[in-house]
């Protein structure tokens, strides 16, 4: 399709792939230089689009990118519950899984701070629905793994995660001026964290203190 068709295009399939258009330049400027980094306007001049026009399909630049945090939720919850059925320490999974998408969790470490703070009633009202979907289904994979936690616990595991990478990956991942002071400064470099040891970590312990907390 010629990019001219493409601009005309009126038909629902049309504007479908449009809206994954701009996702998929949205997701390629994030992961070359970071979430907040990246403008509405970049995201246009990608596409080809005015803003004006790209704004029609996600109304704000905060909605493009919760969209693509859902997108990046889906993903991860795939291959999550697919290596829990297969019988791998959960532990492993949703730390391994997490560190190991670095778009994913630089996404959730703009959430609550930014992403859902300039976007429709009816955008957030969507992304809280698919993420709590999204959660309830690795959920029922993390209780079936480990019938020794209740379900509030297999349910708050699988939350907590996603919380603990979104917190932990900006100080995993400092921006090149911290990275330069950890650098020059040995004795700063205890300040940066290890994000695949602390995520291991965190949810290690929230496991073993769920017995402690019953009750």
């Amino acid at each position: 399709m010629s990019h001219e068709r493409f601009l005309r295009a009126r038909r629902p399939e049309h504007k479908q792939q449009r809206r994954e258009a701009i996702l998929s330049a949205a997701r390629e400027l994030a992961t070359a230089s970071g979430v907040r980094g990246v403008t509405l306007g970049e995201i246009a001049e990608a596409v080809g689009l005015a803003k004006s026009n790209v704004v029609r399909y996600f109304g704000t630049r905060e909605e493009i990118f919760l969209q693509l945090t859902a997108d990046c939720w889906r993903e991860w919850a795939t291959e999550a519950v697919a290596r829990l059925k297969a019988g791998e320490d959960v532990v492993d999974v949703l730390s391994g899984t997490l560190v190991d998408r670095p778009l994913f969790g630089d996404l959730l470490s703009q959430m609550a701070c930014n992403l859902e703070q300039n976007v429709t009633t009816s955008a957030a009202a969507a992304f809280k629905d698919t993420t709590l979907s999204i959660v309830r289904e690795v959920t029922a994979a993390v209780a079936r793994s480990r019938p020794d936690l209740t379900d509030d616990e297999a349910f708050e595991l699988t939350a907590a995660s996603t919380l603990f990478a979104g917190a932990l990956y900006p100080a995993a991942n400092p921006p090149p001026a911290l990275a330069e002071v950890y650098e020059s400064n040995p004795e700063l470099t205890a300040m940066r964290v290890s994000f695949p040891n602390a995520m291991r970590r965190v949810l290690t312990v929230l496991i073993a203190g769920f017995p402690a907390a019953r009750g």
